[in-house]
């Protein structure tokens, strides 16, 4: 195994992770929001190897993606960052490596910096990625979903696994410090498993999954927000 990949599999730098995502991470996110996790059943029989792909508008994403997944799929789930962002500066970059399990991902897609994305699906390591590249300026929209994760899965034969974030947005959202006071409810709802169809256009098969993000968003938006309910159906209708 190269020097590039093995620190994603190191069963030491795994048990120190457990302790700060579920001991520190996890302990600090749900005391500050009330999470509610949905569709974990849909998550058996996953593989090794996977892609987790979410929406994106809070900071609170991925400890809530992180925190919510059955411990022996998050315990080498390596998390995209963006490279200039996360990887210029020593102490953020070591952070995001031992919270994430970070990856460097350039902003224009899925372009790791000195690790190759599909190497580590290669090698059993799991992946979770932003298709937006950065957090939503407005929660209640989806950005547009970059293609580079479809392309992965297509290309590694593993699938994708949607995931919509309901309410993180709003519970803490972008410019703020910290979450808003009050608990705010979250859902993390999980997707059944997408693969690429025989033939698909990666941007096609991401706009699959977008659509199935934003499906599972007009499902439970309502229910977990009540008349604050924000996310409006693929079609554009209010729910």
């Amino acid at each position: 195994m190269s020097a590039n990949t093995d620190r994603f599999t190191s069963k030491s730098r795994a048990a120190a992770r457990f302790v700060a995502q579920r001991g520190i991470l996890k302990t600090v996110a749900w005391s500050t929001v009330d999470v509610e996790v949905v569709g974990r059943e849909k998550l058996k029989g996953v593989g090794k190897a996977f892609i987790a792909i979410a929406n994106h508008s809070s900071h609170l994403d991925a400890p809530l993606i992180m925190g919510s997944l059955p411990r022996k799929m998050a315990r080498y789930l390596a998390a995209g960052a963006a490279a200039d962002y996360f990887f210029d500066v020593w102490w953020r970059r070591g952070l995001t490596g031992l919270f994430f399990n970070a990856f460097p991902v350039d902003r224009s897609g899925v372009d790791p910096r000195g690790v190759s994305a599909k190497v580590l699906l290669q090698k059993g390591v799991p992946l979770l990625v932003f298709p937006e590249g950065t957090r939503a300026k407005d929660y209640r929209k989806l950005g547009h979903f970059k293609p580079g994760a479809a392309a992965l899965s297509a290309a590694t034969g593993v699938p994708c696994i949607p995931i919509a974030l309901v309410g993180a947005g709003r519970a803490h959202p972008r410019g703020g410090k910290w979450p808003k006071p009050g608990r705010l409810p979250v859902a993390v709802v999980y997707g059944a498993p997408m693969y690429a169809r025989e033939g698909e256009p990666p941007p096609a098969f991401m706009a699959r999954v977008k659509t199935e993000i934003e499906r599972m968003l007009a499902e439970h938006g309502p229910r977990v927000l009540g008349a604050d309910n924000p996310y409006s159906s693929p079609e554009g209708e209010k729910k």
